[in-house]
């Protein structure tokens, strides 16, 4: 075969499972050594937006694709820099078509409605997509598809294919991608299958669930929470000390949500308590990681403007019953201090000048990404932020980002961690 023959998916995805099939995933801190984690290199998804439909999209303006590439490229490299394996999400998802019919029928599934397209059209489409090489097919999951676009010709079977404009998607795309945080994370030596709540993005999940149910480096991970139902994302889920989460709840995380992860992690002993934390409904608090991280093992970046306001409730298991306890609400830093066992969390203000603090709030001054204790990622705009962070002895490894956060989310938005050394 020459040299410029297309690599071939299973291959690559063998190799990688026989480099990699030792290698122990699972995560029990924020800052524990970063070892691999799962990253989108943004692609064709981001084309699709426009003025018309960004905001349905979720995004706050159009990105410049190809700057954010290289945004996303820099970030990508200072993980590798500091021995960091970068898993892409767009390379597994196509080992994973390529070697599993079930992954196939799996996602084509969740990305063609008949309800939405009718009988006729949504039965054409799936057979079409049955049939395409995995590299095509993995990005028609990720960047959608326009009628325009669809590989045959139009009929008189299809009602729902002559009324639609040719511009209209018949599978949407999917540009929230780059934020790998929500659709997944790890906790202990599982990996929590979230539910995302709001609709442009509800199908990510489907690929995240086939990733890690038939590509051969994650056979025998087992899940630690699966919801269907209610609405959460690891936005809002912080493991601030083994045993130790605490979950916003908002935009994105209902209480059920917070619940159902609770009682599932105390029946899998993941965690002995966990902290229940609300946070206003609105677009510059989506998440609790919009609003606080770890930076070290007693230490949190936060926007000061919720630093005293901050509630927890405190979900505990009765071991006798078997039931969750709940308690509270209190102020959330003691009572995360006490869950984790020390008598105070070092708070790193996002400055404190409260115009100054509001800017860097959205632009997400406080979503830093840990690679160790006391060693950050963050965005290089928020100077005043990463100012304070060196003052109070963090290493702030700085990266661009304005194109990237277009979407709103920072380093920790961007990352899904798949393995940390235990602290």
């Amino acid at each position: 075969m020459g040299s410029d023959a297309a690599p071939d998916p299973v291959a690559a995805a063998r190799t990688r499972n026989e480099n990699h099939a030792s290698a122990a995933y699972g995560v029990t801190s924020e800052v524990g050594r970063l070892r691999a984690v799962l990253l989108h290199r943004p692609g064709d998804e981001l084309r699709r937006l426009t003025p018309r439909n960004n905001d349905q999209l979720l995004f706050d303006g159009i990105p410049w694709v190809e700057r954010a590439q290289q945004e996303h490229d820099t970030f990508a490299g200072v993980l590798r820099e500091h021995g960091v394996e970068v898993v892409l999400l767009a390379d597994v998802l196509t080992e994973t078509l390529a070697v599993s019919g079930a992954a196939r029928i799996q996602g084509i599934s969740a990305a063609v409605h008949t309800r939405r397209l009718g009988h006729a059209l949504a039965g054409d489409l799936a057979a079409h997509l049955r049939g395409i090489p995995a590299p095509e097919l993995a990005r028609v999951l990720m960047a959608g598809m326009t009628f325009d676009e669809l590989p045959f010709a139009a009929d008189n079977t299809s009602l729902v294919r002559r009324m639609h404009h040719g511009g209209d998607f018949v599978i949407d795309p999917l540009p929230n991608l780059l934020f790998t945080r929500d659709s997944s994370f790890w906790i202990g030596p599982k990996v929590a299958i979230t539910a995302l709540a709001l609709p442009a993005r509800a199908r990510e999940t489907s690929l995240t669930d086939l990733i890690y149910a038939f590509h051969p480096r994650f056979l025998g991970v087992r899940r630690a929470y699966e919801s269907h139902t209610a609405p959460i994302e690891g936005g809002d889920v912080l493991l601030l000390a083994p045993g130790v989460v605490a979950v916003g709840v908002g935009e994105r995380t209902s209480p059920a949500g917070a619940e159902a992860l609770a009682r599932s992690l105390f029946d899998d002993r993941l965690a002995h308590t966990v902290l229940v934390v609300p946070i206003a409904q609105n677009r510059a608090t989506m998440h609790l990681d919009t609003l606080c991280t770890m930076v070290d093992t007693d230490a949190v970046v936060m926007y000061p403007g919720v630093r005293e306001s901050l509630t927890a409730y405190t979900l505990r298991s009765d071991d006798d019953s078997g039931s969750c306890v709940v308690t509270g609400p209190e102020p959330f830093l003691p009572a995360a201090a006490a869950a984790m066992g020390i008598g105070k969390l070092r708070v790193i203000d996002t400055g404190l000048d409260g115009v100054t603090a509001e800017r860097e709030q959205w632009d997400d001054g406080n979503n830093t990404l840990a690679l160790a204790p006391g060693v950050v990622v963050a965005y290089e705009r928020n100077e005043m932020t990463n100012a304070r962070l060196e003052d109070s002895g963090v290493e702030v490894l700085r990266i661009p980002g304005s194109e990237l956060g277009s979407g709103r989310g920072g380093p920790r938005c961007l990352s899904c961690p798949l393995a940390r050394d235990p602290l």
